[in-house]
C-alpha cells in the first residue's frame, strides 16, 4: 500500500497539471491564439534552461555512452517502423503514416520526461534522460522533413530538404541548450549567482506550464471521433516501446539499474504534445495527432503507473538476461 500511496503522490501533480489545464480550456473561453506566446517560452526559454542545467554538472563520460545511444535511438526508430506501418495500414497515405509514426514513438521526453524521472529514480537519471531527449529528438526531427519531403509536402529539393534538416537540428533550442551545457561541462564553467538564479526559475516553471499547457491544447480540439489506427498506436507507444527499450538494453547488457529504468520509464511516458505541433506544421492529420495525444495520456494514468509500480517493488528485473 505505501508503494502505491508513494506512485500517487509522484504521478498525481503531473496528471493534475494536465486535468487543470483540460477544465480551464473547457471552462474558460479565450482565444487559442494566446497559447502561441506561452508555446513560446516553454520551447525557447524555460525548457532550454533546464536541460542546460540538467548537462553542464555532468561529467562528459557520462554524456558519451554511445551503446546507450544506440539502443535507445534503435528503439525508437523501431516504434517509429510499426507505428508507420500501423498508419499506412489505415489510410495508405504516406504524410498521414508519418505522423502515425511519430504518434506511436515519440514520448513526452520534454514536458514530462526529466521531472517525473528525476523525483522517481534521483538525480543520477538525469544523464540518460538527456541522451534520451537529444537522440530521440535529432532522429524524429531528421526522418519527418526528409520524409515529408519524399511524400511532396514539402516543395523542396533533397538537397534542400537535408540543408533544412541542418539548419533546424543545429539552431533547435534544446540542442543549442544541450550544446552549451556540454561546453560548460567541458570547461568546467558556473555562470553568475544572479543569471544561475534566473536559469533555476525558467527551468523549475518549464514542467508546470508544459503539462497546463497540454491540458489546455488537448480541451479546445474537441475529438470528434477516434480514428482505427489510434488503438495500435497507442499499445506501440505505451506497451511495445518500452518492452523494446528492456529487451535491447539487456540484451547489450551493462547498463545498470538507474540508466535502465530512465530509459524504460522515457519509452513508456504518453505522446508528446509536439506531435500535435507538428501535424499542423504540415497540415496532416491534426484530428489524429489530437486522438493519439487525448487517449494516449488518458490510457498512460495506468500503464505508467503500473510500470513505475513493477520498478519501485523490484518485480521488473533492470536486466532481462543476468
Amino acid at each position: 500500500m505505501s508503494e502505491l500511496t508513494g506512485l500517487f503522490n509522484l504521478l498525481a501533480p503531473f496528471f493534475g497539471l494536465i486535468g487543470l489545464g483540460f477544465f480551464c480550456g473547457k471552462t474558460v473561453k479565450q482565444p487559442e491564439a494566446g497559447l502561441a506566446w506561452m508555446q513560446f517560452f516553454l520551447i525557447y526559454v524555460a525548457l532550454p534552461c533546464l536541460f542546460y542545467r540538467l548537462i553542464a554538472d555532468k561529467s562528459l563520460d557520462q554524456l558519451t555512452n554511445w551503446p546507450f545511444v544506440a539502443a535507445t535511438t534503435l528503439s525508437t526508430f523501431c516504434a517509429f517502423a510499426l507505428s508507420f506501418s500501423a498508419g499506412w495500414r489505415h489510410t495508405k497515405d504516406l504524410p498521414q503514416s508519418v505522423m502515425q509514426g511519430v504518434a506511436g514513438s515519440y514520448s513526452n521526453i520534454g514536458y514530462m520526461g526529466p521531472p517525473l524521472i528525476l523525483s522517481a529514480l534521483g538525480a543520477a537519471a538525469s544523464a540518460p534522460v538527456v541522451l534520451i531527449f537529444v537522440f530521440d529528438n535529432l532522429l524524429l526531427f531528421s526522418l519527418v522533413p526528409l520524409l515529408m519531403s519524399v511524400a511532396g509536402v514539402e516543395k523542396l529539393s533533397l538537397p534542400a530538404t537535408i540543408r533544412r534538416i541542418v539548419w533546424r537540428v543545429a539552431t533547435h533550442p534544446f540542442n543549442v541548450a544541450t550544446a552549451l551545457g556540454v561546453t560548460a561541462s567541458y570547461l568546467h564553467l558556473e555562470l553568475p549567482a544572479a543569471a544561475a538564479q534566473i536559469v533555476t526559475w525558467l527551468a523549475g516553471a518549464a514542467a508546470p506550464c508544459a503539462l497546463f499547457l497540454l491540458g489546455v491544447t488537448v480541451a479546445i480540439r474537441p475529438l470528434r471521433r477516434v480514428p482505427g489506427e489510434v488503438p495500435a498506436l497507442v499499445f506501440i507507444k505505451l506497451i511495445l516501446h518500452p518492452a523494446l527499450v528492456w529487451i535491447v538494453l539487456s540484451a547489450l547488457g551493462g547498463f545498470g539499474e538507474t540508466w535502465t529504468y530512465a530509459a524504460i520509464v522515457m519509452a513508456a511516458l504518453p505522446p508528446a504534445l509536439n506531435i500535435f505541433v507538428i501535424s499542423t506544421q504540415y497540415n496532416v492529420g491534426v484530428e489524429r495527432a489530437s486522438a493519439c495525444v487525448l487517449i494516449g495520456t488518458l490510457v498512460s494514468m495506468l500503464t505508467l503507473t503500473g510500470v513505475l509500480f513493477l520498478i519501485s517493488t523490484g518485480v521488473l528485473p533492470y536486466d532481462l538476461f543476468p
